[in-house]
């Protein structure tokens, strides 16, 4: 009797799961293909969220309940495969959101910033963001090359096209580089710009990211500037 009670709640996790990801999918759609605000679609993945916990905690449940290598802690344990992507994303996010300053505009540069030109909303780096960013990512710093500024140029227009990245604006005259990044499961626009500056001893690369939606990143702005400005330094030394 209590083996048919635990293969069955095991079920429950596996419908949870499934439903967890089809609302993910459904808002992600929805914002990429179907026009709806982004509110709109994270309120739906915020309830695909909810229903993925509910699914680990059951699962989680059945787990205890069923005996070893028996029907039911196979299709609990299923169940708890199929909740945990929602679930993990959804407190990878909250916990970012917890841990990051509630800003969306970082810079290597806090003194004088690289300034957006092309993009639909021209605006300065804002002032008060120096502190906090200073703060929470000390590691956000200019990127000092030993290579000419038409190199360090090309190198970089080069690395933006490989990511993928929507070019606005890449006048080597202008030494700077405006694009567009999108997040990967939503893509939300993300603005970049990336100045080129000659030094005494080669180039100096500064870099602004900013996102269009909402106050805060969780961190993935200043991710982003670290892991393009270390691949092209990379890139660079070959």
């Amino acid at each position: 009797m209590l083996k048919s009670m635990t293969r069955h709640l095991g079920f429950v996790p596996i419908f949870l799961g499934l439903v967890s990801l089809a609302l993910l999918a459904v808002s992600v759609w929805g914002y990429r293909a179907g026009g709806w605000p982004w509110p709109k679609a994270y309120d739906l993945a915020g309830w695909g969220v909810w229903i993925a916990l509910a699914g680990v905690i059951v699962a989680l449940t059945a787990l205890a309940g069923a005996f070893r290598k028996s029907n039911g802690a196979i299709i609990a344990l299923i169940g708890l495969i199929l909740s945990l992507p929602v679930a993990g994303l959804g407190v990878a996010f909250e916990i970012a959101a917890r841990t990051t300053p509630p800003i969306n505009d970082i810079s290597t540069d806090t003194e004088d910033p690289p300034v957006f030109w092309f993009t639909a909303t021209p605006t300065d780096y804002p002032a008060q963001n120096a502190a906090p960013q200073r703060s929470a990512y000390p590691d956000v710093r200019p990127l000092n090359l030993s290579i000419t500024v038409d190199d360090a140029f090309a190198k970089a227009l080069s690395l933006v096209e490989t990511r993928g990245w929507e070019v606005l604006s890449a006048d080597p005259a202008e030494n700077q580089i405006e694009a567009i990044a999108r997040s990967r499961v939503f893509g939300f626009e993300d603005e970049v710009a990336v100045r080129v500056t000659e030094t005494e001893t080669g180039t100096r690369i500064d870099m602004r990211s900013r996102s269009r939606l909402g106050q805060i990143d969780r961190g993935a702005n200043a991710r982003r500037i670290k892991a393009f400005l270390a691949e092209l330094q990379t890139h660079a030394t070959e």
